[in-house]
Parts: C-alpha cells; structure tokens; sequence
C-alpha cells in the first residue's frame, strides 16, 4: 500500500489497519477456498431456460440463468451494522479506484493477498466440486412480506465437465436428493448447458483473466451477454450492482482458483460504492468483517464476510435498508455460511468419506509401539 497518504484518507487506512490483524506470512491450510454463490440459488428466468426439482421466490441477486433454484429460508435475527462507510451513488463498474471507499479496498487488498496463497487444486473434467453449506432465504410472496425460516445445511456437487451437459450436478438438502438438470418446455430435446459464469467449473474460472481491469470487462460481457438473451429491460440492468451481484455469486458453491480469487477480489476494489461493515455475521453465527454494496434500487444491503484473523471467505447475509412491503428496515432476506468444500470423484461422496475410511485402516493397523 502506498505509505505516502495524508489526511483523511490516511486515518481511513489506520482505522481498518486496527481493525485486521497483521498479514500471515505462510500460506493458508489446504482447503481455504473462495467460493462462488447461488449458482443453485436463483429463478428459472420468464422463458424457462432452466429448471430444477422446486420451486422458490427470489433472492437479491444478479438476473442470471439458474442452473437450480434454492431450498432453504432465513434465520429471524436483528443485524447489528456497525463503522458502515458512506456510500457512494452508484455508477459503472470499471471505473477508477479512487471512486472506490478507501477503507473497502484496503481490506480487498488484503484479502486478494491472502487467497492467493491458498492452495491450487488438480481438478479434472470427470470430477465434482462438493460444498456444503448452511443456507437461509426468503420464503414470502413476491414482494410481499418476507417469512423467513430457520437456516438448514445444504450439500451440492457441481460436475466440472467443460460441456454443453445437461446433467448438470445434485443438490441434497431436506433430507433429499435434487438432481440439477437443464430444463426444457415439454417436446423439447434439451440442450447441454456449457461452463461460463452460471456454471463455473474450476477449470473455466482458471481460464479468466487476472488482471482486474480486464477482468472487469470480461465480466461485463458475459453479463450484458447474459441480459441481452433474456430481453432484461435497460431500467433492469444496473452494471455496477450487476458486477458486484456476481462476482458475489462466484464466491460459494464452487472451489476458486488462487490467482482467479485474487483477481475478483481486486476487481470488487474498483466497483463504486463498495464500502465496508467491521461486524457482520454468517449463518453459522460467526462474527467478522464485511464487504457490502446497497442496491438502492431494490433497497437491499448484500454483504460477503470473512474471518477477521485469516481473512477466509465465511458466507454472506442480506437485508433490507429502508422500510418496503418486505418488511422493516434491517430486516434480514438471506444469509449463508459455507461449512466445507472439497473435490471428490462420484456423485454423494462426500470428504467425510475418505476419512471414515482412513480412519478405519488405520484401526485395523497393529501398533508399532
């Protein structure tokens, strides 16, 4: 970071440096990874692109093709929102970082070092990425009040066949398994679903470029790209929330790329109105600190949380920030909390596996004590 700041731009920087910890000067522990959100998540678009087992009523998120709805509501809490940032209006993404809250791209800087380090995956096409996660949303009626119910664990395994497929990948949760296919109207012959950014496999993600201004070029394309083929009305799109939306949406369910990481956490840096919550809390109730963005169009906060010691991507949570017909202000809309992430070879296997089984080798064993 630049050491020649002054004035208020410098006692923003001191401020958040008091609220990190100081840089880890080894890598982190195999298996901290970014992740990518609601790929599983979000609507079947209004032609019916795409579908999955059942149905469910919106989230804050980016407009993008589902490759499965989501199964899950939001735990009832009050949020405790403390040293918020400004926020600037709204503008394109893409523009210069001093547009950008200090504090926010401070703290995105930091956490760009830290995935970078993380460990690189061997990933293969006949594999699957397998998350596990503790997930809450909004089960009211569309623009109606939101009912929210407790939040539950959520496993997905996501195929990372570069495609077109149309088996797309398993969701349990419930107590029962959802297959993620492509959907197609009746009569229809499906057609496989390629990887891109509603199917990031780790080998697509890998493929994007790590420069952050070109980065953010290429996720405008592939977003406007996305918009065009679903006719998204101009007053729809919004290109700075729409970059943040997604690039929050790549944060979950999939494991991420270090250098793939690194690179979406400084082009989040150079989106306008990035600001940053010093206590936010995931669904599994861990507290840490926040990178949040308004959408002051819907009237909603989203805010993507990490650990404040490690810097490890946590989960997120949304909630409202004015009073609407979905409740009051502060009232929460979703929240999430990834448990475990890992690649494994078949369908519903699971990391545990492996480990019951080395477990039960090594019982087997006679002790060479």
């Amino acid at each position: 970071m630049n050491d020649r700041t002054s004035g208020p731009e410098r006692a923003e920087h001191e401020e958040l440096a008091r609220l990190l910890p100081a840089p880890a000067e080894r890598d982190l522990p195999p298996g901290r990874h970014l992740h990518h959100k609601d790929t599983l998540m979000r609507l079947i678009d209004q032609d019916g692109d795409r579908a999955t087992a059942r149905p469910r009523l919106p989230r804050p998120a980016v407009l993008l093709p589902a490759a499965g709805l989501a199964l899950g509501g939001v735990l009832l809490t009050t949020i405790a929102v403390t040293g918020q940032d400004s926020t600037p209006a709204p503008s394109p993404a893409g523009t210069s970082s001093q547009a950008t809250a200090p504090r926010a791209a401070v703290l995105l800087d930091r956490i760009a070092s830290v995935a970078e380090k993380s460990d690189e995956q061997a990933v293969t096409g006949d594999q699957f990425v397998y998350v596990k996660t503790l997930q809450a949303g909004n089960e009211g009626e569309y623009g109606g009040p939101v009912k929210l119910s407790e939040p539950g664990e959520r496993e997905v395994w996501m195929s990372q066949e570069p495609g077109p497929v149309i088996d797309e990948g398993l969701i349990h949760q419930d107590g029962s398994y959802f297959p993620i296919t492509v959907g197609v109207p009746d009569g229809e012959t499906p057609v496989g679903y390629p990887a891109g950014l509603n199917r990031p496999t780790y080998a697509w993600l890998a493929s994007l470029p790590t420069d952050a201004d070109v980065l953010l070029r290429r996720l405008d394309t592939e977003i406007t790209r996305d918009q065009d083929a679903r006719d998204t009305p101009a007053e729809d799109r919004d290109r700075a929330q729409d970059t943040f939306d997604a690039i929050g949406q790549l944060l979950m369910e999939t494991v991420m790329p270090p250098k793939t990481a690194a690179a979406l956490y400084k082009a989040a840096a150079k989106i306008p109105g990035v600001t940053v919550d010093s206590d936010a809390v995931d669904a599994a109730g861990r507290h840490g600190i926040g990178v949040a963005r308004d959408n002051t169009r819907s009237g909603w906060r989203t805010v993507w949380i990490f650990d404040s010691t490690t810097l490890e991507y946590l989960g997120d949570r949304s909630y409202l920030i004015r009073d609407s017909t979905m409740g009051r202000k502060g009232t929460p809309l979703s929240e999430s909390a990834v448990l475990e992430r890992a690649v494994v070879d078949t369908l519903r296997e699971r990391p545990s596996d492996h480990k019951s089984s080395a477990q039960k080798s090594s019982a087997g064993k006679p002790s060479t004590t």
